[in-house]
């Protein structure tokens, strides 16, 4: 392949003419629109040299409609799929290297699950000025490569913007607000291996971040600086006047105050989203050891963890770490008045 090849995409509708080259893997290509798509090289076919003429070929065959005659090939008309009238669209991040899921480089990608064609902008937020990392025109039911993002520049990929218009070419359809979504991205998800899942766009596992679910943009960030210092500012004077949800005391018959942890994940955690059932095992387990160590040499203190019924491994964890790291401490069940059956009392002696 070199410069002036005409090309077609392997892994999507599209193609068009070679017009560099971007490192060792990628090659920029640009299509009958004008615009610039960077692909890589091993996801091209060569079609034409130079400045041969063809006809349409930037398509595959089965994409081309050809009259009875056989002579004139008809606009290509994209194939739509049922329940693809609402806009589904998202980024996509894969490792460059699939070998080294979390040591290397990774891949960026819009994903388009609609039968409208997206005209968006890919930016980059840093405080109140945005940057411009990829714009174009992707097919409907298609994904896009943008870019590839070198591990070292993660920290700065906090806050993604994008800007969409979603139309149909060619025919009639139900208009859509444009969007203008920005989304805040945790990069140390890029160092998790959970966090990359099996899905139905790509072949390996992907961190997948919604833009638009069902025509429901993702929730917007774009918060004043000023609400934003108010609301900071509200929060803390709550959590100075207020304990934690999670953590509630109650007078005991001898007058101490008993200490109930309530340790339900939805209690410690605003949202598990990318967490394992052991992440969250292990943050519970995390809250009863501190909970005990915050309370160790309080005599007679009474300590209720509220853990709940379930599948019972979560009480099972905290009665073995009760029955050997803390033998000198006391347990039994709580109050099934008080508790119902999904808690432990324990007392510090």
């Amino acid at each position: 392949m070199k410069i002036g090849d005409k090309v077609r995409f392997l892994n999507s509708v599209g193609g068009g003419i070679v017009k560099a080259f971007q490192g060792k893997n990628m090659a920029l290509v640009e299509d009958e629109s004008g615009f610039d798509f960077p692909v890589r090289i091993e996801e091209c076919v060569v079609v034409g040299a130079g400045d041969v003429a063809l006809k349409d070929e930037t398509r595959p065959v089965s994409e081309v409609e050809v009259d009875r005659k056989g002579s004139e090939e008809k606009p290509y008309v994209a194939v739509e799929r049922p329940g693809g009238e609402r806009l589904n669209a998202f980024l996509a991040y894969l490792p460059a290297d699939r070998r080294r899921l979390t040591q290397g480089d990774y891949e960026a990608y819009f994903v388009n699950d609609s039968n409208y064609c997206l005209y968006f902008n890919y930016m980059l937020r840093d405080n109140s000025s945005c940057t411009s990392r990829f714009h174009g025109m992707v097919e409907s039911n298609t994904k896009v490569f943008m870019e590839e993002i070198a591990r070292a520049d993660l920290n700065g990929m906090e806050r993604v913007c994008i800007q969409m218009i979603a139309l149909k070419e060619g025919k009639a359809f139900a208009m859509k607000n444009a969007l203008s979504v920005e989304l805040r991205i945790d990069t140390v998800k890029f160092y998790k291996l959970h966090c990359f899942v099996e899905n139905d766009y790509f072949d390996e596992p992907a961190l997948i971040f919604p833009i638009v679910q069902s025509d429901m943009p993702a929730k917007e960030l774009l918060i004043p600086a000023a609400e934003l210092q108010e609301a900071m500012r509200q929060k803390n004077q709550d959590d100075a006047s207020q304990p934690r949800q999670a953590v509630q005391k109650r007078k005991d018959a001898d007058g101490m105050a008993r200490v109930e942890v309530d340790l339900h994940i939805g209690q410690l955690l605003d949202s598990t989203q990318g967490m394992t059932a052991q992440d969250m095992l292990d943050y519970q387990m995390n809250v009863f050891h501190e909970t005990l160590k915050r309370h160790a040499g309080e005599k007679g203190r009474q300590i209720v963890f509220i853990h709940g019924k379930g599948e019972g491994v979560l009480r099972a964890a905290i009665e073995k770490e009760l029955k050997t790291r803390y033998r000198a401490y006391t347990f039994q069940d709580a109050s099934f008045q008080e508790y119902g059956f999904g808690a432990t009392l324990v007392k510090i002696r």
